[in-house]
Parts: C-alpha cells; structure tokens; sequence
C-alpha cells in the first residue's frame, strides 16, 4: 500500500510581524537606533570644526607669543641664515609649543627661520599679505609641509612700525587623530544609550503586549468593530464609566433610556443626569442586583460590574411595560378577590330573595331589591356628581367597591370638585389609583377602616389629599417611601415593589408639582399631592368634551360598569 500524499512543508513567511507587541518593538528599536545616529552624527559634525578653531587659536596665540620686539631687533640685526639668532629662537619655541613650524619673514616674504633649513631665504609659499598689513590670520591650508592649521601676525619693532610677520602651523593630521580619538569614546556612551533605550522598548512592549493580550492590530479593529456593533445592536443600555466616574461610553439603548445625548460622553454622572437614585446606582453608591430605578417616566433595572481599571459598565434594562403589566395584573387579582367576594354575596342575596318570594313576601322583597341597587347607584352618583372626568370617576368607583368588600369604607370628602377639563386625565388616574391602593393596604385590619379621597381645582392647580386610618408614616421616613425600590409590604407576584409613590412623585415632579406625606388629624396618614397646570383654562374644552357637570352618553359607560 503506497503510502498517502504527505503535506507541502508549511515554509517560513519572513515580513512585517502581525503582533502589536513585535511591531511596537521594532518600531521603537528603529527609533531609538535613528535618534541615537542623528545625535552622534550631529555631535561629530560641530566637534572636528571646533578642534579646527581650536588648532587655529592655538597656533595664532603661538605666533603672537613670538612676534615679540626682541625678535624684530632679531630680524633687523642679522641675515636670514640657519646659523642666525632668528632661526635659533623660533627653532626654541617650536620645540617648546609643539607646533609643526614657526616661520619668521621680513616685509618682502622672505623666510628667516624654517622647520628646513635650506627654506631659509626663499620666499614663502602662501600670500602674507594681511599679516603685514597688520592683521591677524588665522586659517588651514596646505603648504611646503602639507595641510595645517595656521595662524598669523604682524611682527613690529618697539616703535610699532611693521618689519615682517610670524607664521605658526598646527600639524593638521594631530587635529584629526583627535577628532578620531575620540569617536570611539562617543560610540560607547551611544551604544550604552541604545542598549537602555533598547531595555525600556522591550519593558514597554511587553506591557503592552499584557494589555492588548498579544493581539494583532488586526484583531483588535475587529473586536472594536464587533464592539460598536454589538453595543449599538443589542436592546439593553450600556453605559461604561472611568475610575473619575465620568462616561466613556454610552450605546444608542443606554441614551434613549436615560434621555441624554452624545454630548453627556466625557461628564461625571452627577452632572450628566442630576442628583438622584439613578446616578446613585450608576455610580456604586447604591449596591445590589437588579437594582430599581425611575428616569422620566420609565422604570429601569440596574446592574453594575466594576472593571480593573477602577471604573465600571453598567447594563439598563427598560422595565416600564412589565411593571405595569406587574400592576395591572395585582389589579387583576385584587378584582377576583372582589369579584369572588361579590359573587358569594350575590348568592346570599338570592338566597335571601328565594326566600322572600317562597313566603309571598313580595313587597319585602321588592324593599330588599331597591336596597341593594341603590348603595351601589348612591355611590356611583356621589362620585360622578363632584367627580366630571369618567376615567377618575369610573376609577372611584371601582376603587369604592373594592373597598367594600376588604370593609373598608371609601368616602368622598365634602369639598371634592373635580371639572372635566383635565390636561392630563391618564396620569392623574396613575396617581390617584397608586394612592388609594396604598391607604387601602395601609387602613385594613385598623380600628373603623376608612379612606377619605379629595379633589379639587384651585384654578389651574389639580390638589388631591387622601386620608387613611391606617398606622401612618414615621417622620423619619416620610422621604424614604418615596424613594425608588423603598417598601414595607411584602412582595406582589412580579417580585418588584417600591415604585407606585416614587411614580406619584415623579409624575407630580414634572409638572412641578409637589407630593408630601403628614400624620393625618385623626391618625393614619395624608398624601397631598399639588399639580400645577393640570386643568385648562375655564371654558377651553377639548374638541367632544362637554360642559363640566354634563356627562356624554358614550361616557357614562365606564361609570356604569365600574357600578
């Protein structure tokens, strides 16, 4: 059996590595070899033409040693031969200072002292001109000795009168074994600068490569383009803090829910969205899990997970619909318990009824019936005839039976008056219903259970005050029940409660209104809730609404059937 096709070797790809960490290395090891050239290169540059100045110096500070008075006498005594006293003392200095020569001349350019003798009496071979003029030269150039540094002056008598000039070269090769002495000194201290600069690269790089867990740039463009996809798309709001407890990152979601815009990105939380629970749990002042909060009119659930850079995401869930759903099925339920009862009553009164007519006691029955049917048609009327909204009012009415049947009576204060000329009638029923069920909770099982419920209208201000007989309200937590999350009741079948009266105060809120709490005149307590701008102007009604006191047919139905 032959054996398979083996696999191609997989060869080598040599190119520019894909790793963050491995091209923030080479890049940084480039850049620290180019800098450390550049400045060596800029070093060298300066430094060969300051020890040519210096050569310079060095040989004019020589030659103005030498033109002295006493080698002009020198010169003016004697002929320019290697035996005369000229060549003598320039020959001294020479051997003293180092220099390549020191040459003398007279006015002509005539040399009287030479490093070789038999240049002694020959013209020299550069212009001396500006020496004799009077002027100091300081120059390199080539001459019968090679290339040099020279320096030049005018050689006078004691009376200043110019009789020749003094010319001292610098052996330019002496310049440049300098210059060479000392690169190798000056590539040691750039190679020992590359090496630490080479050291503090790796140690960057590496922690970088822990940060970016050894990613390529590829693969962290796509996780960032994943990110923003993955934010923008998903229905939960995100919000993600720094360790200043600013935001740095908030998801389309995270902006619809809270009610801010772009430019919140960058603000501390209690700027962003104001002082409040809401900006409480954001910034871990309130701990939990799924922690309630109210912003606007939603209700959301909150949790936050700190991250290792001290800061935080927190995740938004919009809760809004299910709570209410939560509500209306307690409602619900309270409704059964109603209807339950009722319906054990109604057989009661049938019975009762059966009975009656059994005896041929017609007219008491007839008494028994009319009795029965006018305390329910007693309270729909004493509603509707102080209450004209039939949304408020079929909510009383409702309430009022509910009320009956846990023994609790529910009465309509004297001074309620209530137009149909309601601005917002939905949220007013929000409020009031939330109220009611609360001192119906609060006054059952008191001594003589009752609910007091008023409303009237003081212009355009909405003020409802609603009365219990229940324990009432401790002073140390009159603001506390109004707090988002905070309750004494146990818990409904949607698990959450703590919301109705931050709700209340809240709708209350942002019509700026107000709702308080008190210790009522005959114990239990009393909500008063203020809504300004809740009714319209007297005479503006709304396009199908009557006259207040006046009740539409297509009205009366949620009256009658709240009866």
């Amino acid at each position: 059996m032959s054996p398979g096709p083996t696999a191609p070797a997989r060869r080598r790809r040599f190119g520019w590595p894909q790793r963050v960490f491995s091209q923030v290395l080479l890049m940084q090891l480039a850049i620290a070899t180019g800098v450390t050239v550049l400045a060596t290169g800029l070093f060298l540059a300066p430094l060969s033409a300051q020890l040519d100045d210096q050569a310079m110096r060095r040989a004019l500070a020589i030659a103005e040693t030498t033109a002295s008075p006493d080698v002009a006498d020198e010169l003016l005594g004697s002929r320019p031969t290697a035996a005369g006293p000229v060549q003598a003392t320039a020959e001294r200095i020479r051997e003293a200072t180092g220099a390549e020569y020191v040459v003398i001349m007279d006015k002509g350019g005539v040399r009287w002292s030479h490093t070789s003798p038999d240049q002694i009496g020959r013209v020299v071979s550069t212009d001396p001109s500006d020496a004799l003029a009077g002027k100091d030269v300081m120059e390199i150039d080539s001459g019968t000795l090679g290339r040099s540094a020279r320096g030049k002056v005018p050689l006078r008598d004691e009376d200043g009168h110019i009789v020749g000039a003094v010319s001292v070269g610098i052996e330019y090769d002496s310049v440049r074994a300098r210059l060479l002495a000392a690169i190798p000194g000056l590539l040691a201290y750039a190679g020992g600068a590359l090496a630490v600069g080479a050291l503090a690269a790796y140690l960057i790089s590496r922690r970088l490569q822990r940060q970016t867990h050894d990613l390529a740039f590829s693969d962290i463009s796509a996780l960032l383009a994943e990110r923003e996809a993955m934010l923008h798309g998903i229905r939960e709001g995100v919000v993600a803090l720094d360790a200043s407890g600013r935001i740095r990152l908030m998801n389309d979601e995270a902006q619809r829910l809270l009610g801010l815009g772009p430019d919140a990105m960058g603000q501390a939380l209690d700027v962003a969205l104001g002082n409040g629970r809401t900006a409480d749990v954001l910034a871990g002042r309130v701990t939990g899990e799924d922690l309630l909060t109210v912003r606007g009119n939603r209700v959301l659930i909150t949790n936050r997970m700190p991250t290792d850079d001290g800061g935080a995401v927190a995740t938004l869930r919009d809760r809004t619909e299910l709570e209410q759903l939560g509500r209306e099925l307690d409602s619900t339920r309270g409704l059964i318990d109603a209807l339950r009862a009722q319906d054990h009553e109604h057989a009661n009164r049938l019975h009762t009824l059966l009975g009656l007519l059994e005896l041929e006691m017609h007219e008491e029955a007839v008494e028994f019936v009319t009795e029965v049917v006018g305390v329910h048609r007693a309270t729909a009327e004493q509603v509707t005839e102080k209450i004209h909204d039939p949304l408020l009012a079929a909510l009383l009415v409702g309430k009022a039976t509910v009320a009956a049947e846990r023994g609790v009576s529910l009465r309509i204060a004297p001074g309620t008056l209530l137009p149909d000329r309601l601005v917002d009638p939905r949220g007013l029923v929000t409020v009031v219903g939330n109220l009611v069920d609360n001192a119906l909770d609060a006054a059952t099982g008191s001594q003589d259970p009752g609910i007091e419920v008023e409303l009237r209208a003081e212009g355009r201000t909405a003020v409802l005050r609603i009365t219990d007989s229940g324990p009432g309200v401790a002073p140390e937590q009159r603001e506390l029940i109004f707090t988002e999350g905070w309750s004494t009741k146990e818990l409904p079948v949607h698990g959450k409660r703590g919301l109705g009266l931050a709700l209340v105060r809240r709708l209350a809120e942002r019509q700026g209104g107000t709702a308080r709490v008190r210790e009522a005149a005959g114990g239990g307590a009393e909500f008063t809730v203020v809504l300004p701008e809740a009714l319209t102007e007297p005479g503006l009604t709304e396009p199908g609404l009557t006259e207040p006191g006046l009740t539409e047919p297509g009205r009366s139905t949620a009256v009658e059937t709240a009866r």
